[in-house]
């Protein structure tokens, strides 16, 4: 199989004035007659290339036509309705959640099913908050019935007092008050997009979207002032799989790891972005469409966000007080970026994925975790009740938010200059001065391992201090270093899982922090291409038991960002954002600071204003 992919400047700019380029096949996957189908489609032709089912383990996305429909069976099944009725609830006020059932050990498992728990949603909108604790449903998707049916325990429902979010139904005392602003470009937005291609300060990419993956950033370059040329840096990058295992093994819980892109679908997730709260009034909006259910186009208005960050933020400054016959010197530049968001919903959660360009030449990875905790119901209303393990923190009476982690493995189909690349690991080492040439007892240096194979580039962080980066070993600076990209990685967060437990085996794409891999057209999804009941036997960590060669061959990087969530009670009944990411900064790539040259914008005169 050919596994060159085509090149950088297909349907690419090389120039600023970006062309169009259109795709000649596309990949399907449908469920048809319980089978799944793999089927590819010539799109000049019209015509199917390949039809193939597949027999392995595991199944595709869950349409949310399909949860929708699952999710309404237990209205209608008498032994739901009367356990709702023995607990004295309204039943036109429950609504049940949709749960992947994961696998764990069975040999054999033929049927297609989902879990559904529910929740009372009298005297608020916080669905997730008010858990019907010990009912547990299991739908058939392929039937569309309710085949297993438990209720093992009446717990008390969480109480509704002051679990509401929404902005009219707050009453007073307000607080924090927060002044006016504004933004305003007189000029208008610094970028421009063309289809959607966005070119932007030194920056050129393409911004598209998956069912699956979300936002795909593509073909994105850099124009380098000094070469008077436009230069690779990121062929393709997409959230690849996002792994989240609860910490409960009760039976109501013990099933609940999900993986968000792979049993959800992360774009079939996004959601329209909100002017004014999700993205600021400087935004540009762009819609998303995927097929839906029945192949018919299923479309996500302002499903993106892409403006300019004026924060206050520090591009390069430096005071000088020392230079002779002149007067104190300082020179500082204002930080401008560009970022493109989405907001992916899945259940309880929401995710924030920012893309954040600046002119420096860096790539910012902004993960946001928000919305609401996953709730389960309990007896207790005082810590003190509490005599072994909960699983979780007393949020508030009969309320436990449980504890759990979230990893996102992301895809980075670097190009650094070129397609022939290499990953090299540069160990910063500490020296010993032994033979009294110095006052000093010690200092530490770099030594750098290029890696040969897979195996080699398998890293698991925090152990020793590292550099990371993806070279370009044909391409030298006119000091002779290889050109490059870093990895700036953010603070560890390892599995705390047995590496044998069931969840961990089908995730254990997150053993290591880091990973590379040859190019293959197949290798895009870390989880496997068919996640939902599936058992770890098509992942990155099983592809990379080939350990391939790696050194000067086209590769990607994958990083796995992590957070153990131990939850708060501030994080109730709504989450303040939990923040993180990841870098990555050109290494050694321009011959000198890209930014040298940057001309602060003009200050915008407000009226009224005094300095």
């Amino acid at each position: 199989m050919n596994q060159t992919k085509p090149p950088f400047s297909h349907g690419y700019p090389q120039t600023p004035k970006p062309k169009h380029f259109f795709l000649a096949e596309l990949s399907v996957i449908a469920r048809y007659k319980r089978q799944t189908l793999e089927i590819t489609v010539d799109l000049s032709t019209r015509s199917i290339v390949s039809n193939n089912v597949y027999n392995g383990h595991g199944y595709p996305i869950l349409s949310n036509a399909e949860q929708d429909r699952a999710g309404e069976l237990p209205h209608e099944y008498k032994p739901f309705v009367e356990s709702v009725r023995k607990r004295g609830l309204n039943l036109s006020q429950v609504s049940c959640s949709y749960f992947t059932v994961g696998w764990f050990g069975e040999v054999k498992k033929t049927k297609r099913t989902l879990k559904l728990q529910c929740f009372y949603t009298n005297e608020t909108a916080n669905l997730f908050v008010r858990a019907l604790e010990g009912i547990t449903i299991v739908v058939d998707l392929e039937e569309m019935k309710i085949v297993e049916y438990y209720d093992r325990a009446n717990i008390p429902i969480p109480k509704a007092d002051d679990t509401e979010f929404r902005a009219l139904n707050q009453k007073p005392p307000f607080g924090p008050k927060l002044n006016r602003f504004g933004i305003n470009q007189p000029d208008g937005p610094g970028f421009k997009i063309d289809g959607r291609v966005v070119s932007w300060a030194n920056w050129v990419f393409h911004v598209g979207f998956d069912i699956r993956a979300g936002p795909v950033i593509s073909l994105a370059s850099i124009y380098d002032m000094e070469k008077h040329k436009r230069r690779q840096v990121l062929y393709r990058g997409y959230v690849s799989e996002f792994f989240v295992p609860y910490m409960d093994p009760t039976a109501d819980w013990y099933f609940k790891s999900y993986f968000d892109s792979g049993d959800y679908g992360f774009g079939q997730s996004q959601v329209s972005l909100k002017p004014g709260g999700d993205c600021p009034e400087n935004a540009v909006f762009l819609d998303a469409y995927y097929a839906g259910e029945t192949g018919t186009t299923e479309k996500t208005s302002n499903a993106f966000c892409i403006f300019e960050k004026h924060a206050g933020d520090i591009m390069w400054r430096h005071t000088e007080f020392e230079v002779p016959g002149i007067e104190e010197i300082t020179e500082a530049r204002p930080d401008v970026s560009l970022i493109v968001r989405t907001v992916s919903t899945v259940g309880n959660y929401d995710y924030i994925i920012d893309w954040e360009f600046k002119p420096s030449g860096s790539i910012k990875f902004g993960v946001g975790l928000t919305g609401i905790l996953a709730i389960k119901g309990a007896t207790y209303t005082h810590v003190d009740q509490i005599k072994e393990d909960a699983y979780g923190t007393l949020l508030s009476d009969h309320t436990l938010g449980v504890y759990h982690d979230h990893y996102l493995t992301y895809h980075l189909d670097l190009d650094v200059d070129g397609v022939s690349n290499s990953f090299v690991k540069s160990n910063l080492e500490t020296v010993k001065v032994t033979d009294n040439s110095s006052p000093r007892k010690s200092y530490w240096t770099v030594v750098s391992e290029t890696a040969k194979t897979e195996s080699d580039a398998k890293i698991k962080l925090g152990s020793k201090a590292a550099e990371l980066v993806v070279v370009n070993p044909s391409k030298k600076t006119k000091p002779g270093n290889e050109v490059g990209y870093r990895l700036l990685p953010a603070p560890v967060t390892h599995p705390l899982l047995l590496t044998d437990d069931y969840p961990q085996i089908r995730g254990a794409f997150t053993n290591n922090d880091v990973w590379v891999t040859p190019y293959n057209k197949s290798e895009k999804w870390a989880g496997g291409l068919h996640v939902d009941q599936s058992r770890g036997d098509d992942t990155l960590a099983v592809w990379s038991l080939k350990n391939r060669e790696i050194e000067n061959k086209d590769i990607v990087l994958w990083y796995t960002i992590g957070f153990h969530h131990v939850p708060s009670q501030e994080d109730f009944p709504i989450m303040p954002t939990l923040s993180g990411g990841f870098e990555l900064r050109p290494t050694n790539f321009f011959e000198r600071n890209p930014v040298l040259k940057t001309l602060p914008p003009k200050q915008v005169q407000w009226p009224n204003c005094t300095t």
